[in-house]
């Protein structure tokens, strides 16, 4: 038995009589559960991972300030239905000897009172040894674990940490020790963690969910639409204190859902918070670096550096991060700020070291340039006002097609448009003629460009190449953008010759210049109507690279390739190649780019052969008026509506949407375009009863193309004219080289003729075969424009049968308005299905969700993915479509 000398006698009579040993009085607050204010949540996903963690020996509630840890536990406590000792830590309780008499107070004060014989409160120079192990011996044989939590464990210092470490190892099973702390103490964690003896909730789980936060607010008297909830929990990472704190502020505004999304954050009661909990709590080194990088969206230890401007970086992250100081690890040694933080400290910044922030960017984007981090430079740069080392950066690595594809050309135009617009370096004109020539502006990008060239060929730079290159990429575009295929050819031959003199591996790292490029020529050469050659160079960039970074010219040439077959009348293979088009702009998450809207158009076309009307504008409906960014797709846009037009039986006004067909400010005509011109005005004419106008148009095109030989011959059959009708239609190919919808309206002439000639066995075969070629394709509006003398031969058989499920009224069939063809581009995976199945049965997407026991997100990720192989937009179509195919 340890004898008790006469001082350890006065320190026990001093913490009987409620003073520590060293003469303080003994706070109870420090032994009181803290009070829960009116306006606690309580959160019960957190609450239930206590109580399964109390099979555990060691609990670390482990957040940074303001995290809601403190008072998740007491409420926690509370509600355990058996006594706690809860020991919060201050300044005057983190060394072993006032630890260990508070310690002992509060396990007492609990029920779990050590007997008179394991010794006093531990002196000033802390707890023996061997008091720890009667501690241990006393808790291990009681009769049901004590459970004891520790607040602001961070303070404890090292020993605190070996003694508690040793009672625990000891009491075993008798002990659950709960650590609320800022940062991870100095236990040995790792053994627990590998005994699977340590439960940890940290500051991922301790953050608020939007659907948390809704239900805050409400305490708070204050209603916040979901949508609103969730911005606000992105801007606070759901931090508890944040979210309070905003709650509070908002309750003053007289319109709280507006404060909560638009209030500054430095200069308020969070920045108060922050600054006070987590900055001036910083040695003044640590509180500069936070100050600097504040900048950055991200950093590492030598980007630090070089923005202090010395080397104490990495250690100074590491126990910022240690210390929950709102620094976020990314992982491979990369960290950055919360972002309301960051907020707070670029304010701040500005305030205490003003005129330092430039500096500071140019500073991060001369490390970024040297380090291959190219686009994270290019915000820097700018931020800098440095034009002249960002516009060479950004040229010299070949990076210039970043500004007109890819993920960030968005952000990385906006960064752009700050630019002065004072004349400046071949490199400097270079990015803003790809800003303006990005924005559609060919009058601006121009004159940019002419300018760089005009400085190149002076001889200002000493290594050109890649500035040369870049011109002959914007020259390209520039010449799609004007409907000169002639110059884009040149611009193509130039930039051949200039990729021999760039470095390859530069070349490699970049290839959504080349892609680029030939998709500019493709565009510009199907402009042309060289629709061979245009294939070629559209096809080599569909079937390309399979990146991120070549997405939009791949999603551009597909949408090109699906024009050159409608133009050529194969309707399906348009729709299968705009299908795969809008596969592309989803395939790498929320759409960069939405294309040039020229496949959304050729679906609108194939619509309107289908006689899918209400589909067709809605498609149109789409693409805003002025939003075609080439003569191709302003073409494209003029014809399908003007099909449209024709199809509802409005035939001026389809002539006047044609005559859009060729802009007046082009350098060269389209064929394809004047022809497709003169065709709808050519139906228009026959559809009012003027055959010889038509015909007349036609004429005056004087094009031996399928699609007008057979318009030509209806003209001529509409005027009486027999034979000529039948010569025309004797010159247009056979086979497979013209394709269906062509060749559907070709046979239907003929069947009309055979018809008028008194043949009605050879006009209903002419027939059948039509509707056996437009069956798969569903061309409805050849046989809806042929007129009435075909209406009898549609309803006997065999042709009626032939014609049912899909033309015929009264079979059944899509509806002639709104009914999709059932082209299935790719089989549907079996959760796919499942997807559908549920879809088709009015499911919400959380239902869905629920019921296959996945995430909203991957329902809708496979939702998605069922549209694009459907090629269908709307939940309603998809189920219809999945019927025809027999899906459902």
């Amino acid at each position: 038995m340890r004898v008790v000398t006469p001082g350890d006698q006065a320190s026990h009579d001093a913490a009987a009589a409620g003073v520590d040993p060293l003469g303080d009085p003994f706070l109870q607050t420090r032994f009181a559960l803290p009070t829960r204010p009116v306006t606690f949540l309580r959160r019960d996903r957190l609450v239930h991972h206590l109580d399964e963690a109390m099979g555990a020996p060691l609990v670390m509630v482990n957040g940074s300030a303001g995290a809601g840890k403190t008072l998740l536990v007491a409420d926690w406590a509370r509600g355990l239905g058996q006594p706690v000792a809860w020991l919060t830590l201050d300044a005057a309780v983190k060394e072993p000897a006032m630890f260990w008499a508070h310690l002992l107070r509060s396990l007492r004060a609990s029920g779990a009172a050590p007997p008179g014989d394991i010794g006093s409160a531990p002196g000033a120079s802390g707890a023996d040894r061997s008091l720890l192990s009667r501690l241990a011996a006393h808790l291990s044989a009681g009769p049901r674990p004590v459970i004891v939590v520790l607040d602001e464990y961070e303070l404890a210092t090292p020993e605190v940490s070996e003694q508690l470490a040793f009672v625990l190892r000891h009491a075993g099973a008798a002990l659950r020790l709960v650590l609320v702390t800022r940062n991870e103490p100095l236990l040995p964690l790792h053994r627990y963690r590998a005994a699977g003896e340590l439960t940890e909730i940290r500051d991922a789980e301790l953050a608020f969910t939007a659907e948390e936060a809704v239900a805050l607010l409400e305490l708070h008297g204050l209603h916040l639409p979901l949508p609103a909830a969730r911005a606000l929990v992105e801007r606070t990472r759901g931090w508890a204190a944040g979210l309070r704190l905003c709650a509070l502020a908002a309750r003053q505004s007289p319109d709280p859902e507006t404060y909560l999304k638009e209030f500054e954050a430095g200069h308020s009661t969070v920045a108060d918070f922050l600054l006070a909990e987590v900055l001036k709590r910083q040695p003044a080194p640590t509180q500069d670096l936070l100050l600097r990088v504040s900048v950055l969206e991200r950093f590492n230890a030598d980007l630090v550096n070089a923005l202090t401007g010395r080397p104490d970086g990495a250690s100074i992250l590491a126990d910022l991060h240690r210390q929950n100081a709102f620094v976020e690890d990314l992982g491979h040694a990369w960290y950055r700020l919360h972002p309301l933080f960051r907020e707070i400290l670029r304010v701040h910044l500005r305030e205490r070291l003003p005129g330092l922030e430039p500096e500071l960017h140019r500073r991060a984007a001369h490390w970024l340039r040297a380090n291959g981090a190219l686009p994270e430079m290019l915000a820097h740069g700018a931020a800098a006002g440095d034009w002249e080392f960002t516009a060479r950066a950004l040229v010299d690595d070949l990076a210039i097609g970043q500004l007109l594809t890819g993920p960030g050309s968005d952000r990385l135009t906006d960064l752009i448009a700050g630019m002065e617009p004072a004349p400046g370096s071949p490199e400097t004109e270079l990015v803003r003629a790809a800003r303006e020539l990005s924005q559609h502006d060919l009058h601006h990008g121009l004159a940019h460009l002419h300018h760089a060239e005009d400085q190149l060929t002076r001889g200002e730079e000493d290594d050109p190449a890649a500035a040369r290159l870049s011109c002959a990429l914007l020259n390209a575009l520039a010449a799609r953008l004007s409907g000169a295929p002639g110059r884009a050819e040149q611009a193509a031959r130039a930039a051949r010759r200039l990729e021999r003199e760039v470095p390859a591996g530069l070349l490699g790292r970049h290839p959504e210049l080349p892609a680029l490029l030939l998709t500019h020529v493709g565009s510009a050469r199907v402009w042309a109507g060289r629709f061979d050659e245009a294939r070629d160079a559209l096809t080599t960039v569909a079937d390309g690279h399979d990146g991120v970074s070549t997405a939009v010219a791949r999603q551009e040439s597909l949408e090109h390739l699906a024009l050159i077959d409608y133009l050529d009348g194969w309707p399906g293979r348009a729709e299968r190649h705009a299908a795969a088009a809008e596969t592309e702009s989803e395939r790498f998450g929320p759409p960069q780019h939405d294309g040039c809207g020229l496949g959304r158009l050729v679906l609108a076309a194939v619509a309107v052969d289908r006689d899918e009307l209400s589909r067709a504008q809605h498609l149109i409906d789409q693409i805003p008026e002025g939003a075609a960014k080439d003569p191709v797709t302003a073409a494209g846009r003029s014809i399908a509506t003007a099909r449209l037009l024709l199809a509802r039986g409005k035939a001026r006004a389809a002539v006047a949407a044609a005559e859009t067909a060729v802009p007046a400010d082009v350098a060269s005509p389209s064929p394809w375009a004047e022809r497709h011109a003169a065709l709808v005005t050519s139906a228009a004419h026959l559809a009012e009863g003027r055959p010889e106008e038509a015909a007349q148009v036609l004429r005056d095109v004087a094009d031996d193309e399928p699609a007008c030989a057979v318009s030509m011959a209806w003209a001529c059959l509409e005027a009486g004219d027999r034979e000529t009708a039948l010569a025309v239609l004797d010159g247009v190919p056979g086979g497979g080289r013209v394709g269906p919808a062509v060749r559907v309206r070709a046979t239907l002439a003929r069947a009309r003729v055979a018809y008028t000639d008194g043949r009605p066995a050879a006009a209903r075969r002419l027939v059948a075969d039509a509707l056996a070629n437009a069956r798969r394709d569903r061309l409805r509006r050849p046989f809806l424009e042929a007129g009435p003398w075909i209406e009898p031969l549609l309803t006997s058989d065999p042709l009626r049968r032939l014609a049912a499920g899909w033309l015929t009224p009264g079979d059944p069939a899509p509806d002639a308005e709104t009914g999709a063809a059932p082209v299935l581009v790719e089989q549907l995976s079996a959760r796919e299905r499942d997807v559908l199945a549920r879809l088709a049965q009015m499911m919400s997407t959380e239902e869905i969700a629920a019921d296959l026991y996945v995430s909203v997100n991957t329902v809708k990720t496979h939702v998605k993915s069922v549209y694009r192989k459907l090629a269908v937009n709307r939940r309603s179509e998809a189920v219809r479509r999945a019927r025809e195919l027999q899906l459902l």
